[in-house]
């Protein structure tokens, strides 16, 4: 089996550049003002339901993609020295088993929405896969020493009101 790369700041830009060109195209494929008069006839004219599957589907879409930006800007927060190991292992993490398309609902959607929901999909299961393979490969825990300088520092923030 091949060795997991180590998460570098290259990958991760390269990764984050990615998720921003996905997460436009997801955004303009689920306008649904435009959308909806394109595909109503579809589904033998009941809007309704059209309505129903893109907006179930856009909202599964785009919440993906927003996890997946979140878990990308923690790690250039962490390349970048703005927090902890300690934190990004903390607070940094994918949702494993994170829903996909509803096949029922998939059949309703035009050809394109579904490759790009198809899409959304794989580009996940990859920031899963380097996600593991960086918390398999880097699985030192902080020690019980700098676990409780961490609690007394959150501790002392709360206090002073910072």
């Amino acid at each position: 089996m091949p060795q997991t790369a180590t998460i570098n700041p290259r990958i991760i830009e390269g990764l984050y550049c990615e998720a921003l060109v996905l997460s436009d195209e997801v955004r303009a494929a689920f306008d649904l003002s435009r959308r909806l008069d394109d595909h109503s006839e579809t589904v033998g004219g009941d809007e309704n339901i059209a309505r129903v599957a893109l907006s179930c589907e856009a909202l599964r879409t785009t919440t993906r993609m927003m996890h997946a930006i979140a878990w990308l800007l923690n790690h250039r927060a962490y390349l970048a020295g703005e927090i902890s190991e300690f934190q990004l292992r903390r607070h940094g993490r994918l949702a494993p088993d994170y829903p996909t398309a509803e096949p029922d609902r998939m059949a309703l959607l035009a050809p394109d929405i579904r490759k790009l929901i198809t899409t959304t999909e794989k580009f996940y299961a990859r920031l899963l896969r380097v996600d593991h393979g960086w918390r398999t490969q880097n699985s030192t825990m902080p020690s019980a020493i700098e676990r409780l300088r961490h609690r007394l520092s959150e501790q002392v923030n709360r206090v002073i009101g910072v």
